[in-house]
């Protein structure tokens, strides 16, 4: 494994003159139009080019990857596209996609415009289905060597040691969330011995409908968590509602899939495991984030009690949810 490389340039001091000139510095005249798009992990804008359409520059959070796991990022979108798989890949300037300017990495795109999809329609559910088929037809060939795995430890025991060492907890509920979220932990490792060596693929990890557009058909933008997992985490998040309900959607899903690509029903039995785990690393994003002021700004009910009130009360049915049998198919 390539050892990490990562820039450590504040985003402080990214501001307009220096997005401008980043676009500049690959060979785009720019035509002063600058537009803020709503990302926060990385900072993403909109930036007019004179005489053509208008491209959209990522420039990636200091410290989060190294260059290597973006290369593979980018190797990822790059092979779907040649695939015909739709998506926004970025664009290579002289043969590479992660560029740098003042000591900013930053990567360039194609504007894509679209909508949301209509997930309560049973065709839309059909279509992303063998969409997604391909996309994991296409992440079996071959393994992520640099990209890490999703796995318990990582997004799940990881988030709950942030949370209680670096007391975000508030004190009232600190020994409830410690017990609650070790028993969450032993019903989420047991979920995954019990479903034993489901085949880990190349997956995009954060499929879920804010991160799909669509334009007479799907495409999906943002690898930015591309990752090796099981492949109903690019499925489960497109499910809503009662367990009749997204088991009905989950069948669309999946017979749309199945058309490219297999699926281990064993599977199943992961979504609610994944479901927790999401919970708990989306709270402990946000509080390694807070030191970031876009983080407080965006999110400000995160440092009051009643967010964690409402956690753990989310995080108790989850425990519930944990103890059900596995989501069946309907016949």
């Amino acid at each position: 494994m390539q050892a990490a490389s990562v820039d450590t340039t504040p985003y402080y001091r990214l501001d307009p003159d220096r997005v401008l000139q980043s676009v500049e510095s690959a060979g785009f005249l720019c035509d002063g139009r600058l537009l803020p798009l709503n990302s926060y992990e990385n900072r993403v804008y909109q930036v007019g080019i004179e005489d053509a359409a208008p491209l959209i520059v990522k420039f990636y959070r200091p410290g989060r990857w190294s260059d290597a796991e973006i290369l593979e990022e980018h190797a990822f979108s790059l092979e779907l596209d040649s695939a015909e798989i739709p998506l926004v890949p970025p664009l290579l300037v002289e043969d590479r996609s992660l560029l740098r300017h003042d000591g900013f990495r930053f990567t360039l795109f194609r504007r894509q415009g679209g909508h949301a999809p209509e997930l309560e329609d049973r065709e839309t559910r059909l279509w992303l289905g063998r969409f997604i088929g391909r996309i994991h037809a296409v992440g079996r060939l071959r393994p992520f060597r640099d990209r890490p795995a999703l796995t318990p430890e990582s997004f799940g025991q990881a988030s709950i040691e942030t949370l209680l060492n670096d007391q975000w907890i508030p004190p009232h509920l600190e020994t409830a969330f410690e017990s609650l979220a070790a028993d969450l932990m032993g019903h989420v490792r047991n979920a995954f011995e019990r479903v034993g060596d489901f085949r880990s693929i190349r997956l995009h990890g954060d499929l879920h409908p804010g991160n799909l557009l669509w334009r007479d058909g799907p495409f999906f933008v943002d690898l930015d968590d591309c990752r090796s997992g099981p492949a109903v985490q690019d499925l489960w998040m497109l499910l809503s509602g009662e367990r009749f309900e997204m088991a009905s959607q989950l069948a669309d899903v999946l017979q749309g899939y199945r058309q490219f690509c297999d699926f281990e029903l064993c599977e199943l039995g992961l979504i609610e495991p994944l479901r927790t785990l999401r919970m708990l690393h989306h709270a402990a994003w946000l509080a390694r984030r807070w030191e970031d002021p876009a983080f407080p700004a965006a999110f400000p009910w995160f440092g009051e009690a009643r967010f964690w009130e409402d956690l753990v009360l989310g995080l108790r049915e989850q425990l519930s949810a944990l103890q059900e049998p596995p989501l069946e198919l309907p016949l």
